[in-house]
């Protein structure tokens, strides 16, 4: 680890670099790293899961969304709250990036501040002339970002402290623009519930298909990453 900063209130960055990164392939940003920390008692490492939010010469950056106290933080973000430089963290990856297809649009992203790194990478990387639209879920007014994006394309920042606690606010907005069924692509990446409910708007009462709905759940509230894992396979069986 080579640098730890607070980005907003509710967003720490950590940036992972050194000679342990040598042979890391360019252009991740947008990807993704799997975290390796240690396990109880020695036993297997707990595997985490985290977007690049940026790649340059000197290492990558990864966001981690603080979701309460410091104290009921979970083991990933524990750790960047207090690593130090000079750390050493073992990593898995990277994955492929989930970007939007090419194009003026226009798009809709949708997310909570899980996905604000990967939806904050996407928007920089529009053309000049798109346009759309980006709906945003943080936990205080101080963690609005000042985010890269064409001009054309309005960010609509929903404020919530409970973050997850009501997952109709993402859908409800969503719900509130007009012509969404003009949209060429939309992306969505968020709490499990939220996606439920957004993906019910977007892929059933709206016909999105999958060549213009990306839709993900990142976390569930009140489980471990394991455990949602568990839950967002079982949904997938079920056809969701």
């Amino acid at each position: 680890m080579t640098d730890s900063v607070r980005v907003t209130p509710n967003m720490h960055r950590v940036t992972l670099g050194g000679d342990g990164l040598a042979g890391f392939p360019a252009g991740q940003s947008g990807g993704y790293v799997k975290l390796m920390l240690p396990g109880p008692e020695g036993g297997r490492p707990l595997v985490r899961t985290y977007t690049i939010r940026h790649q340059s010469e000197n290492g990558i950056a990864v966001d981690f969304a603080l979701h309460g106290s410091d104290e009921d933080s979970g083991p990933a973000t524990g750790w960047a709250l207090k690593a130090q430089p000079g750390d050493m963290i073992r990593l898995g990856g990277p994955g492929d990036a989930k970007p939007l297809p090419e194009g003026r649009g226009p798009f809709l992203l949708v997310g909570d501040m899980t996905a604000l790194p990967a939806i904050s990478v996407n928007l920089e990387a529009l053309p000049a002339d798109a346009t759309g639209d980006a709906i945003l879920l943080v936990r205080d007014e101080a963690d609005r970002q000042a985010l890269t994006k064409p001009d054309g394309v309005t960010v609509h920042w929903l404020v919530d402290a409970d973050l997850g606690a009501n997952p109709a606010l993402l859908a409800d907005a969503a719900r509130a623009l007009p012509a969404v069924g003009d949209l060429a692509y939309a992306w969505v990446a968020c709490e499990f519930e939220a996606m439920k409910l957004l993906r019910e708007y977007l892929r059933v009462e709206q016909g999105f298909g999958p060549d213009r709905l990306y839709i993900s759940s990142y976390w569930k509230r009140g489980l471990i990453e394991d455990d949602h894992k568990q839950v967002k396979r079982a949904d997938a069986q079920a056809g969701g």
